[in-house]
């Protein structure tokens, strides 16, 4: 009897191996340790993922009013205003590398200058969450404390006394007082103490204090001759000219400017935010006087007349009227559109 083929074992496991689930590459490796696969990584938790998409819920009006009655089942979506606000906020609270040094200031007095630093103050304060001071270089005795805190029983001549031993922010918070989050350090109080900042005591104050804040306001006073101003200019990182929308008030800021560009400030001027404080005249053509400081710096801000800061007293936020509001949280932005996002490589 002949004895019979053996079957081909490659070809036995094509037609047969499906049969037991085989494989028929694993038949050349009978006896060795079977590998297993390792199992696939789990994939990470992301919280983020769990939630249903949504949008910015209406806030005001007869939005909210739909949304809050209809339990958010018919959502109008927020209005052009709340989409508009939510733009300056996110504006306002951009990243910011370092300290960064705003100079406030005006050819002459009388035009709101130091309402101008103090609301912008609180509006980056309430806004941000770093460290923003208000400092009145003023030698004539500024009221920049007295419109924030009423407290100018600690003056910047008073820091200046013991500069050398300000080694922390507790020894920094001595010397200022609390405007909402807004750090405030007042002017020389006393009319007899002649200039109260030269320019190397404003940058020996500056040098200081840039070490524990990161938005610096500075109340230059009025004029831009005297002392301080030099210093002021000098480290300014962005500038604020404060005006008016009458012939006068337009006319000193825009030579502000013309005496900026003569003294080689051209940067400053061309990244300048233009401030028109107050109410304007129907006999005064705005679009045009905005047009004239548009082509000249980076931004032009209307601040409207308000009953509250027309008194000239303590500054109270909650007693602003709502565009009023709206217009320094604009300013604020404005100003916030030149923070540095990252240090520069060849900052000293």
């Amino acid at each position: 009897m002949e004895p019979r083929d053996e079957p081909d074992p490659t070809t036995w496991w094509e037609r047969y191996g499906h049969r037991l689930g085989g494989d028929p590459v694993a038949a050349d490796h009978v006896g060795e340790p079977v590998s297993e696969d390792p199992s696939p990584a789990p994939a990470p938790f992301e919280p983020d993922l769990l939630l249903r998409a949504r949008g910015p819920v209406p806030d005001r009006g007869w939005r909210r009013w739909l949304h809050v009655v209809t339990l958010g089942r018919v959502d109008p979506g927020p209005s052009a205003a709340q989409l508009a606000e939510q733009d300056r906020l996110a504006r306002v609270r951009s990243r910011l590398a370092g300290t960064h040094r705003v100079a406030i200031t005006s050819l002459k007095g009388g035009v709101g200058k130091t309402t101008v630093t103090a609301c912008l103050g609180l509006a980056l304060a309430e806004h941000r969450g770093d460290r923003i001071l208000a400092l009145d270089a003023n030698p004539d005795a500024g009221t920049l404390a007295d419109r924030l805190t009423g407290h100018t029983d600690r003056t910047v001549r008073d820091l200046l006394d013991d500069l050398d031993r300000i080694d922390s922010w507790t020894a920094v918070s001595r010397y200022t007082s609390l405007a909402g989050r807004l750090q405030v350090l007042a002017s020389e109080q006393d009319p007899a103490a002649g200039e109260a900042f030269t320019r190397d005591e404003y940058l020996r104050v500056d040098a200081v204090l840039a070490r524990f804040f990161s938005v610096m306001l500075t109340d230059s006073g009025t004029g831009m001759v005297h002392s301080a101003m030099s210093g002021t200019l000098d480290v300014a990182d962005s500038l604020v000219v404060v005006g008016a929308p009458t012939v006068d008030g337009a006319g000193r800021a825009s030579k502000t400017l013309d005496w900026l560009v003569a003294h080689g400030h051209e940067r400053l001027v061309r990244e300048a935010v233009v401030v028109l404080v107050g109410r304007g005249s129907r006999e005064i053509d705005a679009a045009a006087l905005q047009e004239h400081f548009r082509t000249r710096t980076r931004a032009v801000v209307e601040i409207p007349h308000d009953p509250h800061l027309g008194t000239g007293g303590r500054i109270d936020p909650a007693r602003l009227r709502p565009a009023t509001r709206e217009a320094f949280l604009a300013l604020a932005a404005a100003v916030a559109e030149a923070f540095p996002a990252r240090v520069s490589s060849t900052a000293t």
